[in-house]
């Protein structure tokens, strides 16, 4: 008998997991591999919280090419388990979370977010909400044991072909409409009285999954949309990493829109919002969280430990009690599960690419809104909008009331993980020798002044005596390393952020020489 293992002409590489989710390059991610991670997934739900057979599992996608194949794997293995699979369409990442929630089912969506086109990667939610850090060891085990399972079945009993890839190419079921539907209706019912009427806001479209449901949101709520830059190939635009062609760019829609209050936008899977004011200046994630917390009066907030320091003032100011956490959001929903079990009653937390989050429901206008502990990107740009409107002030004046400390973020490419990590675990340590070495690379000469602190609660957060605050982490899906920094002005946070990422011989890379 001839087993899969034995039939397959090219050697699998396995998926694995980033700061939240599967990531991998979309040609590891055969059919057979989507196929194994999810059926492992099933394997996991139905030990852990007993998924009985029949089940309902809810799918959706972003708009990669490479999203609906691998959707016809992932339904191809929730039908071959048993359950039921619901196709609810090339939706936002928070819609696909919120419909699993509501009726307390398992979800999957199939999103390389804001990673390169050449990239995919797959998002498991349990039931209850996302899965956690804790979980992936279980996970994973489920995962190899199906592995197993299915490598050893004889090739002529399995749908895969010696390639990894299905035999005949699944076909999508017809889209179910109703998550995306109740996700409007998320805001549309608390905001019935339309509060944006009048405002010209630009929605910059390009590829992102939610963009004409962002467009029928605003549009709903009273807003004048003016749609630009939609693209019919997949943009890579990252809310952590704004380059300065975006930059560039959104200042020309500013230049080119004098009269709209805002720009507005998401990334490719629509769970992170990019909120630009009338100015054309991008407003970044910890600013925007801080000021949805503060118009949602939350008591507590779990925010990651690169967020801009000025944004600790601000909460502090507003009596809300905060807590630093790893970066990702698995870490921000089990800071605000422990803030909930502590008596907390209005938590909130955030990412410093804006995704935001709810620990339980909120009553605004009279109306529930429903906790939502994912990452969400419709809500904060709605907020900003609102908050400015209720307020009579520019969206510009909105984020001046924080304290004046700047940041900036970037990454290199092409980082081997392995660098990456031996830097983390070499100069996590706040020693005499490693400040040293950390301050020959971070040198007076590039305007640094004494390391006073090193934080390694996540990557190396290095604090210095004139202010300065940078921060070293690889990223958790991608051979990227990236670097935020935390100035007194814009114009020096931009400098070291450009100083650490210039190529070739960077601070980033001088730093890597030194290992």
């Amino acid at each position: 008998m001839t087993t899969l293992a034995e039939l397959l002409t090219y050697t699998p590489v396995e998926l694995s997991f980033g700061t939240s989710g599967l990531r991998g390059l979309v040609t590891d991610m055969t059919d057979l591999e989507c196929y194994i991670n999810t059926a492992g997934f099933l394997r996991f739900v139905a030990g852990q919280q007993q998924l009985a057979q029949g089940s309902t599992v809810y799918v959706a996608g972003d708009l990669r090419d490479s999203t609906p194949r691998i959707i016809g794997a992932v339904i191809a293995a929730i039908t071959d388990a048993g359950y039921t699979a619901i196709f609810l369409g090339l939706i936002p990442t928070p819609a696909l979370a919120c419909m699993g929630l509501k009726v307390d089912a398992p979800s999957i969506m199939v999103t390389g977010s804001h990673i390169p086109a050449d990239r995919n990667g797959i998002k498991f939610y349990k039931r209850g909400g996302e899965i956690l850090k804790d979980d992936e060891a279980a996970i994973k085990q489920a995962v190899g044991a199906e592995r197993a399972r299915i490598m050893a079945v004889e090739q002529t009993l399995t749908p895969f072909g010696s390639n990894g890839f299905l035999k005949t190419d699944a076909v999508l079921p017809a889209v179910d409409p109703q998550a995306a539907a109740d996700y409007i209706r998320r805001f549309t019912t608390i905001f019935a009285d339309k509060p944006l009427v009048g405002k010209d806001v630009v929605v910059y479209q390009h590829s992102a999954v939610g963009r004409d449901m962002l467009v029928d949101l605003l549009t709903q709520l009273g807003a004048n949309i003016l749609p630009v830059g939609r693209s019919d190939t997949f943009v890579s635009i990252d809310t952590e990493n704004v380059t300065p062609d975006d930059q560039a760019y959104f200042t020309q829609l500013a230049e080119q829109h004098p009269h709209a209050f805002a720009i507005v936008s998401t990334d490719g899977d629509s769970d992170r919002p990019f909120v630009i004011d009338e100015n054309g200046l991008f407003h970044r994630g910890d600013e925007l969280g801080a000021v949805v917390a503060d118009w949602l009066g939350a008591d507590f907030a779990a925010i990651p430990v690169s967020s801009n320091d000025a944004v600790d003032d601000y909460l502090a100011e507003k009596a809300i009690a905060c807590e630093h956490t790893r970066i990702g959001s698995p870490y921000v929903i089990v800071a605000m599960q422990r803030a909930l079990g502590l008596g907390r009653q209005r938590t909130v937390g955030w990412e410093v690419n804006g995704g935001f989050l709810t620990g339980n429901d909120f009553v605004i206008n009279g109306e529930t809104l429903s906790a939502l502990p994912t990452r969400d990107a419709f809500f904060p740009i709605l907020i900003a909008l609102i908050a400015a409107t209720e307020k009579q002030q520019a969206v510009s004046e909105l984020f001046a009331q924080l304290p004046a400390r700047f940041t900036q973020a970037g990454l290199i490419d092409n980082f081997p993980v392995d660098t990456s990590r031996a830097l983390v675990a070499t100069y996590a340590l706040d020693s005499p020798e490693n400040r040293r070495v950390l301050e020959g690379c971070f040198s007076a000469e590039d305007g640094f002044g004494s390391i006073v602190n090193i934080d390694s609660l996540d990557g190396i957060r290095i604090f210095f005596d004139n202010g300065d605050i940078a921060h070293m982490r690889p990223s958790g899906n991608a051979p990227q390393l990236r670097i935020y920094s935390v100035a007194d002005s814009q114009q020096r946070a931009n400098d070291i952020v450009e100083r650490a990422i210039a190529e070739p011989a960077g601070l980033l890379r001088r730093l890597a020489q030194q290992l």
